[in-house]
């Protein structure tokens, strides 16, 4: 009884193959015939839509040509000096030349209409009586053609006539040589008919629109298909613009006359490859199987030798996969996880409604992104914490369906401990080098300091000379008591100057933000002019000073800023150190900058100007020329101008010497 019952079902499934590739076979027929049908009438409606584009575009050329020789033709009545009836009858004869011409005009520089001429194939369209004043539309193309020095035209419009019907209109502004213009006017309809109809198929039916698709006028076809194809083309007139549309009537598409020979050869190779199929299907159903075997082995292997974690959810968030690397990484076993649903025990539990909402709103979204990446805390299942970085992504199944998520873990507790020491190390770096610029602050320092002091002790001096009781009064002791006063206030300014240089590199060396505050252009180059000056008398240099009138203030911290002007000022001077220069001219200019908002400075001297050499590593720091230089003076300006967002650059500056310009924000 067994054993009949086993041969019957392998009887019963051998049956079933055998039916199974017939029925497979007569699919596969056809699918063949109902694809070289569909390819058959695709091809022939490709066909059509190429012919029917094809004879649009000669449509638009053949318009575009016999307009152009219209043209040509208006031109020439312009080559004579004519009276007004000898114009019309000029005009009379090319209307009788040219039938889509409805009226030719000539009208003066002011519009005015000085002769006309209507065609003689048809009843005027306009009446007399308010021909007089043009279209709107032609005073536009009349003025952008005079403009142009060509032929302009205008956008169409419709012009009703006396009895009661219209047309629609396109008029063209010619200007004339010795003044005035000639406009023509166009019908569309007579355009149509005159120069596409000749060419048109019985099938097809033009017409003008509008580029957002209203017709203005059609000829249509004497017969008609039951299939429709449009081509459109754009006819791009100077001042105007028209859409040629055709369309083409066709019948259904025919099959090819040689389908049947190709569906005996089809049947035939398919006949034979489904014995081919017959025979090697058993033998390819036992590689695969030996295939996939093997291909499960080799996934297995490597995902117990991955060190990232792997994860799979189906689509209600319960585990349905784990890797041994995700088991070693949260301290769970495989079994102790699988089936778990949210929230899983490697959630911390003053993370777990945080975390529940967020996988509650990317299931909800459906899971839209092909890969999402974010960083979360996992607890172990002694209770420790660790940062994990999750890749997550849809998991699809072979028959495209999503099914779950599949996510990958990488445990970043290493990298973050070395990213934190890393941290550490760069930030005692940092302290480190501000450390060390402070000997090189220092420097620059005892130079921007020495000179305010000798002023203060120059002023102190004189105050003292004059409070002395032996001292012989060079005035009245109302003029000693003002000299007194103004020593005093220098005395105070200067000081005060001296505490701003200390408490702009007391700031920066605590890394305090800098104070911005709205500072005339003016007032900056009266804080540095003194100490200039100064250097410039013991140089032997002229100061001149170029500001433009109305100038905004500029936004900055107002300390830093003088620094700059006083380092840049001090190097211009020395550059200029040279007893062969027989005038040495230092310029200091402030005036608006090409960009809005912004205020450019100038600093100029007549030197010796900077090589190429030594251009290209101006601004490096520790690189100097001099001896007795430190090489941070002009690295210390850029980084104060890019501080304040401006640029701080320099250029040759001709005949000899060298410009330095930088920018500042304005306060306005």
């Amino acid at each position: 009884m067994g054993d009949s019952r086993r041969h019957y079902w392998r009887r019963w499934r051998s049956l079933w193959r055998r039916w199974f590739l017939w029925v497979l076979l007569v699919l596969l027929v056809a699918s063949m015939l109902v694809t070289l049908v569909w390819l058959a009438g695709r091809h022939e409606a490709d066909l059509v839509q190429s012919n029917l584009e094809r004879d649009t575009a000669v449509a638009v050329a053949s318009l575009r040509t016999a307009l152009e020789r219209n043209l040509d033709d208006m031109q020439a009545l312009q080559t004579l000096t004519l009276d007004g009836a000898s114009w019309q009858s000029r005009a009379e004869a090319l209307l009788q030349e040219h039938r889509a011409l409805l009226r030719l005009e000539w009208r003066d520089a002011r519009m005015q209409l000085r002769a006309a001429s209507d065609s003689p194939y048809g009843t005027p369209t306009w009446d007399l009586a308010q021909r007089d004043a043009p279209h709107s539309e032609v005073i536009q193309a009349c003025v952008r053609a005079q403009r142009l020095r060509g032929a302009s035209y205008a956008d169409s419009y419709f012009q009703a006539s006396p009895d009661g019907q219209g047309a629609e209109v396109l008029e063209v502004c010619l200007p004339l040589a010795h003044g005035g213009f000639v406009v023509g006017s166009y019908g569309l309809r007579h355009l149509l008919t005159e120069i596409v109809a000749p060419r048109l198929q019985p099938a097809q039916e033009i017409s003008f629109t509008e580029p957002d698709g209203t017709r203005l006028v059609l000829l249509r076809a004497s017969r008609r298909g039951s299939r429709m194809f449009t081509a459109r083309q754009l006819l791009d007139l100077p001042g105007a613009t028209l859409v040629v549309r055709m369309d083409g009537w066709h019948q259904p598409p025919s099959v090819f006359p040689n389908v049947l020979s190709a569906l005996v050869t089809v049947m035939s190779i398919a006949l034979a490859s489904v014995v081919a199929v017959l025979v090697r299907d058993n033998r390819r159903r036992l590689a695969a199987e030996r295939q996939l075997g093997e291909s499960l082995a080799f996934r297995q292997a490597m995902e117990d030798s991955l060190l990232t974690g792997l994860r799979a959810r189906d689509m209600a968030g319960r585990i349905t996969y784990v890797n041994s690397a995700f088991c070693r990484m949260v301290g769970y076993s495989a079994e102790e996880l699988l089936g778990q649903a949210t929230p899983p025990p490697y959630w911390p539990p003053e993370h777990a409604s945080l975390y529940a909402a967020r996988q509650q709103a990317h299931m909800e979204a459906g899971g839209q992104q092909p890969l999402q990446d974010y960083e979360l805390t996992y607890m172990r299942k002694d209770g420790t914490r660790f940062p994990v970085v999750i890749y997550e992504a849809p998991l699809v199944n072979a028959r495209g369906a999503r099914t779950g998520w599949m996510a990958s873990f990488l445990d970043v507790s290493e990298q973050r401990r070395a990213q934190e020491l890393s941290r550490a190390s760069q930030e005692r770096l940092q302290a480190t080098a501000r450390l060390a610029t402070v000997g090189e602050m220092a420097s620059l320092l005892s130079h921007e300091l020495n000179q305010p002091l000798a002023v203060i002790a120059s002023y102190a001096a004189g105050s003292l000379n004059l409070l002395e009781p032996g001292a012989e009064p060079a005035g009245s002791p109302q003029a000693n008591q003002a000299e007194l006063k103004m020593a005093l206030q220098r005395i105070a300014a200067q000081a005060e100057r001296a505490g701003r240089v200390i408490k702009s590199v007391h700031d920066f060396l605590r890394r305090r933000a800098h104070v911005r505050e709205s500072v005339a252009a003016a007032d900056l180059l009266d804080a540095v002019l003194p100490l200039a000056r100064l250097r410039a008398h013991k140089l032997g240099v002229d100061v001149a000073l170029e500001l433009d009138e109305d100038l905004p203030p500029a936004l900055c911290d107002r300390t830093m800023v003088e620094q700059v002007l006083l380092n840049l000022a001090r190097n211009a001077m020395q550059a200029m150190d040279d007893p062969a220069l027989a005038e040495r001219v230092l310029t200091l200019r402030v005036r608006r900058a090409q960009a809005r908002g912004w205020l450019e400075f100038t600093v100029a001297d007549v030197g010796t100007g900077i090589d190429a050499e030594v251009a290209a590593r101006l601004f490096t720091p520790f690189f100097t020329t001099r001896s007795e230089g430190m090489g941070l003076g002009l690295s210390l300006c850029r980084t104060v101008i890019e501080q304040h967002g401006g640029v701080l650059d320099h250029a040759p500056n001709l005949p000899r010497g060298t410009v330095f310009t930088f920018t500042l924000p304005s306060a306005a």
